[in-house]
């Protein structure tokens, strides 16, 4: 068997997958023009329909129409169309993806759909003025990241911030030496939660703000601090602001209990406080983003204990007001 004969099969398999659908369709006389035309492959009616049968029993999922010119077409793909849109709207509107990867996964993620589905995903799901990273190389910092925590390890690495000139700074000279722990997704970010090399405290670090892809070191990583639970981390950790934890009690008005539970999850300690408010005793890190929150529900969450972090609160809201004299 020549390797035309050979590679026949596979080529139509191609061709029925990229331009069919359940609604489009191919002859048998197009096909053998398609792959004549762009492949140099000889076939007829009988060639057709003997690959047909081959790839039929190879399990393509393969629609044959009979008349005086038979049709065939591709059916029940992977991924159906409501669900290419799903993974179309979470590309282009992550922020952590570059406005030109997210184009070139669109458009790969499009190619699932065959060609005349894949005109309406890319014409009629977009995400307009999306402010997103310009970190080219997110996909392989968060694919190393994620084999050195497969393998234990340690890896180094530069993170940058920006000056008031919107310029681009290494933070510090030394590269920073961490043991990652997990990857986060959060507030439409990706984050990597590890632990510093020389003490046993978490950090977290937004992968778009990597300088370079980090460098996996030979190093087993630093052990996991005890007690450390990563959902329990998130759900007490504000925009994975690194600050201490402490346990805070709040006082709530009864309308705000969605949104207790959104942020700490069902099993939040609650007591009640009165007819009209309860009390929630919440391990949080404190900082001023956890601050920001608690202002953010205008006096109907208040913070009662413990008392520093009452006072801490109240210094800050006044220095900002202070600002308007």
């Amino acid at each position: 068997m020549d390797n035309d004969a050979k590679l026949r099969p596979l080529y139509l398999a191609k061709i029925l997958y990229e331009q069919t659908d359940e609604d489009h369709y191919l002859t048998t006389a197009q096909l053998i023009q398609i792959l004549e035309k762009k492949y140099n492959v000889k076939s007829h009616r009988q060639t057709i329909k003997a690959d047909i049968e081959l790839l039929k029993q190879f399990g393509l999922k393969i629609e044959e129409v009979k008349s005086t010119q038979n049709r065939y077409n591709i059916y029940g793909r992977q991924f159906d169309v409501p669900e290419l849109k799903l993974l179309i709207d979470a590309v282009e509107s992550s922020k952590f993806i570059s406005k030109s990867m997210s184009e070139q996964l669109v458009t790969k993620i499009s190619s699932l759909a065959g060609q005349h589905q894949a005109t309406s995903l890319k014409r009629n799901v977009s995400c307009e003025n999306r402010i997103k990273s310009n970190n080219e190389k997110i996909h392989m910092i968060v694919d190393t990241i994620n084999d050195a925590i497969n393998a234990g390890k340690k890896i180094s690495f530069q993170y940058f911030e920006y000056n008031v000139r919107k310029e681009k700074k290494v933070k510090r000279d030394e590269p920073y030496v961490i043991t990652p722990l997990h990857l986060v997704w959060n507030c439409d970010y990706y984050y990597m939660v590890g632990t510093y090399d020389y003490e046993q405290r978490l950090g977290s670090f937004r992968a778009d703000r990597i300088v370079e892809c980090p460098i996996i070191l030979q190093e087993d990583g630093t052990p996991v601090p005890d007690g450390f639970d990563v959902n329990t981390y998130l759900n007490t950790t504000f925009r994975m602001h690194n600050s201490e934890h402490c346990e805070v009690e709040l006082i709530c008005d009864n309308d705000v209990m969605d949104s207790i539970i959104d942020r700490f999850g069902e099993d939040v300690t609650t007591y009640a406080n009165d007819m009209t408010s309860f009390r929630a005793f919440v391990n949080v890190a404190v900082s001023s983003v956890f601050y920001s929150w608690v202002f953010g529900f205008r006096g109907e969450v208040k913070i009662k204990a413990p008392e520093n972090i009452k006072k801490d609160y109240l210094e800050m809201v006044q220095e900002v007001m202070g600002g308007f004299d």
